[in-house]
């Protein structure tokens, strides 16, 4: 069944790969990775040029830290799964497949090799 535009009846309308996202996956994902780029400039400009130790960074940083990271991780899975189950087509959702390749290779390479 074709409609007027000549584009079968289940295509999905109004997705681009240069337009926003169209799914509810695809706009998590893309705000969790916004958030975490936003995190990591923060923790690269400001706490990692920090030379003097103050009692709040030990209480602090670890959980920014790990927020940071939950955030990337998060986003590149809900990216992952809004571009295989859900079809999204957005590159912001492609995007946010790096942050989450970026998280996954510190865990690996955290695990993995002592030291």
């Amino acid at each position: 069944m074709n409609t007027d535009s000549g584009l079968p009846a289940s295509a999905p309308s109004g997705r681009s790969i240069f337009g926003w996202p169209s799914t509810r996956p695809g706009w998590w994902s893309v705000g969790l990775g916004g958030t975490f780029v936003v995190l990591f400039i923060i923790n690269s400009t400001v706490f990692m040029q920090l030379t003097t130790e103050a009692p709040w960074q030990q209480t602090l940083l670890p959980f920014y830290g790990i927020f940071m990271l939950l955030c990337g991780l998060s986003a590149g899975i809900l990216g992952l799964i809004a571009v295989l189950r859900r079809r999204e087509r957005s590159f912001l959702v492609w995007l946010t497949l790096l942050p989450g390749l970026l998280v996954l290779f510190l865990l690996l390479g955290e695990f993995l090799v002592p030291h």
